[in-house]
């Protein structure tokens, strides 16, 4: 080997030597800079967050599922007895129905053109109740619901279907007596009329509400 050959050799290895410190120190302050870029980010989060305590642990706490409300089984018992006891089955209706074909009524008090406006459709009929196929006091607490609910809401001519009472024993009408004392008995009631032939004829009764 020359000499002219070795010094370019090690002049080679000289520069190979220097290219590696340098990308090593490149390396070295990359690192530096991004602890210093983390450094910075975590001492900007403490300082928004402030001055932090840890918890100590507690334990786990059982949760106890929410209790039902309790069914207040009494005064629902006591809010149907009163709708049973509120309309008597011994209230003579005879003296105070009109002797026409349609046995209207009206309240005392109530001039009796009113009944012949409600015969005429004077008023729409705003809402039905049908109590067929019911048990006597099942349509008594429905009938009592139901004039509730027409004052509530404010409806004045509503239709109550009793039924003819042609498929009860011996063909005789069970509710329609009783549905006919029933609303006598109820002060909302103003006046009722047998249906129109259209309307139910001798099964419905036409019925006008005082306003609510």
């Amino acid at each position: 080997m020359s000499r002219s050959t070795s010094l370019a050799d090690l002049k080679k290895l000289k520069q190979q030597i220097a290219e590696q410190q340098v990308q090593r120190l490149a390396q070295q302050a990359a690192q530096q800079i991004e602890q210093v870029r983390k450094q910075a980010q975590e001492n900007l989060f403490r300082a928004a967050i402030g001055k932090v305590q840890l918890l100590g642990d507690a334990g786990r706490v059982a949760m106890q599922a929410k209790k039902p409300q309790p069914t207040p089984v009494q005064r629902l018992l006591d809010e149907q007895e009163v709708l049973r006891s509120s309309l008597s089955d011994d209230f003579d209706v005879s003296s105070l129905l009109d002797t026409d074909t349609a046995l209207s009524y009206t309240k005392p008090g109530v001039g009796h053109d009113v009944a012949r406006k409600l015969r005429r459709g004077v008023w729409s009929v705003q809402r039905e109740l049908d109590l067929h196929g019911l048990r006597v006091e099942d349509a008594r607490e429905a009938l009592v619901q139901f004039v509730r609910e027409a004052q509530k809401q404010g409806w004045r001519c509503v239709r109550v279907v009793h039924g003819k009472g042609l498929g009860s024993p011996g063909k005789t009408p069970v509710l329609k007596s009783r549905v006919h004392s029933w609303l006598m008995q109820k002060t909302e009631v103003l006046a009722y009329v047998q249906a129109r032939p259209a309307d139910g004829g001798a099964g419905a009764l036409l019925v006008l509400l005082q306003p609510g």
